[in-house]
């Protein structure tokens, strides 16, 4: 038995091994893409109501608050929340990115995704003003998420493409 083989499978090391890892690392990219990311909303949304101070009588914390008082929202009240639905996005979309071995651009889609989805559901549980629903929807998410994905492949390098072996003459 020598080097390339171990426990009696020959070319573990060499083959399957490296395989595992991408696969591996593929897989902590959404994780890590959608926990960061998560983070970072949460963070920038608890920071909010510090510097914009909401409408009287509004609960932060309780859903129950934020829909019964949503008619008293002004405006300056949106910006928050919508940077922190694309900033979330972002964060997530560029760490997917840069953890990703393969595939970068669709991993930092699926964190963009991931988020989307999440921000339809708000849509449904806090009915807002339509014109934030739409921007909020329409560019918090899948454009950050692309947009992760140009940040990570302008720090990490772009993904390695192997040449089908038709084209090499």
């Amino acid at each position: 038995m020598d080097d390339s083989e171990i426990d009696g499978f020959p070319y573990i090391r060499n083959s399957i091994k490296p395989k595992i890892m991408k696969i591996v690392r593929n897989i902590l990219a959404i994780v890590f893409g959608a926990l960061l990311g998560g983070l970072v909303n949460s963070q920038i949304i608890q920071l909010s109501g510090g510097l914009i101070p909401l409408p009287e009588g509004v609960d932060p914390n309780d859903l129950e608050s934020i829909k019964a008082n949503i008619h008293l929202y002004q405006p300056i009240h949106f910006l928050f929340p919508f940077l922190a639905h694309a900033i979330g996005t972002l964060v997530g979309a560029v760490i997917a990115g840069l953890v990703a071995v393969s595939h970068k651009r669709y991993f930092s889609l699926a964190i963009g995704g991931f988020f989307l989805l999440g921000g339809i559901t708000m849509v449904f549980l806090v009915p807002g003003p339509i014109w934030f629903s739409a921007v909020d929807v329409g560019l918090a998410y899948i454009p950050m998420g692309y947009l992760g994905y140009l940040i990570a492949i302008k720090i990490g390098g772009p993904e390695e493409v192997k040449k089908p072996d038709v084209l090499d003459i």
